[in-house]
Parts: C-alpha cells; structure tokens; sequence
C-alpha cells in the first residue's frame, strides 16, 4: 500500500494537501489483511484452485486499488485557497481588557461545496473566543463569522490574513491555506474609569472610588478676571450680563484655575517590568496618570508628561482643557516596559531643560535595589525649591504577604521565617528611603499597585487644597 500510495502522496504534498486521519485508518484496512499473507490459517488449503495467500494478495491489492482511485478523486475535488477571498470589520481603536467585535466574511467564488475550519491572524497577546468556526460553505456563497477578542497588551498590531483548513468532500484530505487581509488595531488603556469618574462626580459618590474629600484652607474659588468662553469650560460659569454686554460668550474665572502644572515622569525600564492584577506595573502607572489627568484638567491645570527609560522616549507638553486628555492617549498608548536601566540623569536633565515653570512633578517607579533607590533620592531631591516633587513607589505584594503569612502562623516553618526576615529588611529598607525623601522636601507615597489610582488623585486634591504647588 505504501509503495503504490508514494506517488500520490507526492502529488499531494507539492499541491499542499495532507492526509487526514480517516484516509491513514482506512489505509490500515488492507495492511491488516496483509498479516494473513504471512500467516497461512488455512495450512494450504484450496479455494477454487487458489491457495488462500493468494486470495489475500488479490484482495488487498483490490483494497488498495479502490482506495487509491477514491483518494485521488478526492483529492481532485479540494477547493483552493484561490477561490477564496475574505473581508474584516473591525473597530481600529480597542480598549485594554475589553471585548472588540470582529466580523469576518468569507465568500466561496468556486461551485463545489466544502468543509473548512477558519481562524483569525490574531498576535500571542489577544484572546479570542471562539476562537476558530468549523462549517460547511455552499458553492458560490458568503458565510459570515462574529467573535470577541480581548488584549491585555496596548500598542498597535496588525491582522495580516485569515487561515483556512479545507477539506476534501470525503474529508480523505486537508489543506492549509491562508487568505491575505489586512488590518490594523490600536489598542489604548481602559478610559472606562474617567466615564465612572464623570458619572460618579455628578451623583456626589467619588467615595466609591476610593476617594476622599479634602477640606480646603481660605479661599480657592475667588473671582480673579473675565474672559472669553471656550469649548471646555463649565457653562455654569458664563457670565450672562457680561455676555450681553460684550455679545460674546464671556466666563467668569478664578483662582482655582490659575496655570498650575502637574509633569508626570514615567518610569519604562525594568523597574516596571514586574506584573500585578494581570498587568504590567507600567499599565498601572499609566491608567493612574490618565485618571488623575483628566481630573487636573477638570480642574483647569495643565498636564504635561515624559516617558523615559534608558533614554526620553515621549514628552508631552503640559497643555490645559479637557481635550489635552486625548494627546496623553495618545503619547502613551505605544509604551512598554523595557529590561534596560533606567537613565534618570538623561530625564530629569530634559525636565530641567523643557519645563521651566514650577510644578508639580510625579515620578511614578519602583524600588528594587539601592542603586536606583540612589539615583531616586537624588534627583528628586535637586527639584526641591524650583518645583514641588513627589515620588511614587509601587510595592511588590509578595514582599508584604510574606510578612503577614509569618504573623498569621502559630507555628512557622524554617521556610517561612526567612522568607518573613528577609521581606521584613527590604522593607525597612523602604522605609528609610521614603524617610529620607521626605526630609529632602519631597513628597513620597509607597502603594500596591491596586490602590494607585484613587491614593495619587486624593494626594493631588490635598495638594490643591493646602496650596502646596
């Protein structure tokens, strides 16, 4: 059987078929009746004047014959990759950790029915479900797939074809094809926690978002000037009877939206390479960053941002007006932690040279050895005087439930209470950096990577309400 079936499984490979598991199970059929060939049961007996090995030998031979006839009829009938042609609708825009609707379209030019499997071009980073459709396509119809992909990695990635394995009608065969179509998705943070923000402002329940109230010292709301309306600003701050008088949209602004600057400094080097909750500390970094911005441009400050890790990768110049929220999507939905060392001289000599103007500056990183710790120490507090530092140091959880694993022990094992000793000495080391910072006159914070967010923007408000900046 093998030696008759070599040629076509030759023709079959150079047209880029492949046997299926139905064709190798038949093709045992005749190799089991070939057993009897070499064990005579009969002991030489005739049958019609024919020993009963040579009955054998005809009959696998017709076996063999018959199924390399139907073999290669089948073979015949595989629809190409050729006859097919597919389209994608998609979104270009998908936000991280939520669900993006795609819907293929696959149209069979050929006349020939056929069963085939289709599958996406997605990258390792998108999860889809389903994630590939088994069918059977009419002759010269469309048949339309709808699946949900979800990615946990932003940036840009491009969809370049579609993959098909078709089989043959008796489904002796398969084929692997592919069917160019081409499409590119940008992935961006998750904006949903600025909708819940909005929604949960009006209501009056920011609390449920972790955040507080701050009680402010004198007045903050004090009328300072008028001047002409511009698409972010609060209608309830129109000034009608200067909008009459003027016949121009005039508002009314105060003290609170004097031009104070908030530059956030985003550490992507290795520091941030480490994962909490599903994703990296980076995402963490930037869906916090995005918040407290949309809610300092609320306020009427202006945000500026640079990312940075062995060399300044983005700066975004700290603009005001809801907007501005838009261009710091944008500038960061692309960055990715890198395993390099962080230069801190090279950003904050770009800081220096770039943001002239007081403010608030945040460094969001992480502590991981004394060499870092050094460089952090050292930089932030240089700004002392000429801005309003504040370093942000995101905690390793392991670390932590060491340490309350030994506490919570009745009686702990050699493992844990070394485990819980050397937890315990990076984090009074910690400690003291964060102790050493404030004396420097920097502001410091150490948080879980969890609480980021709503902890850095009720910081941002206690700033507002005690006039720090």
């Amino acid at each position: 059987m093998l030696l008759l079936a070599l040629p076509l499984l030759i023709l079959a490979l150079r047209w880029g078929l492949f046997p299926s598991r139905r064709f190798l199970w038949l093709s045992a059929i005749p190799a089991i009746g070939s057993i009897f060939m070499i064990e005579d049961p009969m002991q030489g007996a005739l049958i019609n004047g024919w020993e009963f090995k040579q009955w054998m030998l005809a009959a696998v031979l017709s076996v063999d014959g018959f199924l390399l006839m139907v073999a290669l009829f089948d073979m015949l009938l595989v629809v190409g990759a050729k006859k097919f042609s597919c389209t994608r609708k998609l979104l270009r825009v998908a936000s991280q950790g939520k669900k993006h609707r795609v819907e293929l379209e696959l149209i069979n030019h050929s006349r020939r029915n056929c069963f085939l499997e289709i599958q996406d071009d997605l990258p390792q980073s998108f999860v889809a479900e389903p994630d590939k459709f088994a069918t059977r396509v009419a002759g010269h119809s469309k048949t339309q797939f709808t699946y949900d992909f979800i990615c946990n990695k932003r940036g840009q990635s491009r969809l370049e074809c579609v993959h098909l394995l078709v089989r043959s009608p008796l489904r002796l065969w398969r084929a692997f094809d592919q069917v160019p179509v081409e499409s590119t998705v940008s992935v961006y943070p998750d904006m949903k926690q600025i909708t819940e923000y909005d929604l949960l402002a009006r209501t009056n329940r920011l609390s449920l978002l972790g955040m507080r109230r701050s009680r402010k010292i004198g007045q903050d709301n004090e009328f300072e000037r008028l001047r002409d309306y511009t698409q972010d600003d609060n209608y309830k701050n129109i000034d009608w009877h200067a909008t009459a008088r003027r016949h121009k949209l005039t508002v009314r602004d105060f003290q609170a939206n004097q031009s104070q600057r908030i530059v956030f400094m985003i550490d992507c080097g290795r520091m941030m390479t480490s994962t909490a909750g599903g994703i990296s500390l980076l995402d963490h970094s930037i869906n916090a960053m995005l918040m407290l911005s949309y809610v300092a441009l609320r306020q009427g400050d202006s945000v500026g941002m640079i990312s940075f890790s062995d060399r300044v990768h983005n700066y975004t110049p700290a603009k005001s007006g809801v907007k501005h929220i838009n261009r710091l999507l944008h500038a960061t939905y692309d960055q990715h932690a890198n395993y390099v060392e962080s230069r801190y001289d090279e950003a904050f000599l770009y800081l220096k040279t770039h943001c002239l103007k007081r403010s608030l500056v945040i460094l969001v990183s992480n502590l991981i050895d004394e060499i870092n710790s050094h460089q952090i120490q050292q930089y932030l507090g240089s700004l002392t005087g000429r801005h309003l530092p504040l370093g942000v140091l995101l905690r390793d959880r392991e670390v932590f439930d060491a340490v309350d694993e030994f506490e919570a022990a009745a009686t702990p094992n050699k493992k844990t209470i070394f485990e819980a000793a050397a937890a315990t000495e990076v984090l009074t080391w910690r400690h003291q950096v964060l102790q050493d910072l404030k004396h420097q006159g920097v502001l410091a914070m150490d948080l879980f990577p969890e609480q980021l967010t709503s902890e850095l923007v009720n910081q941002y408000l206690e700033i507002k309400a005690r006039h720090l900046l």
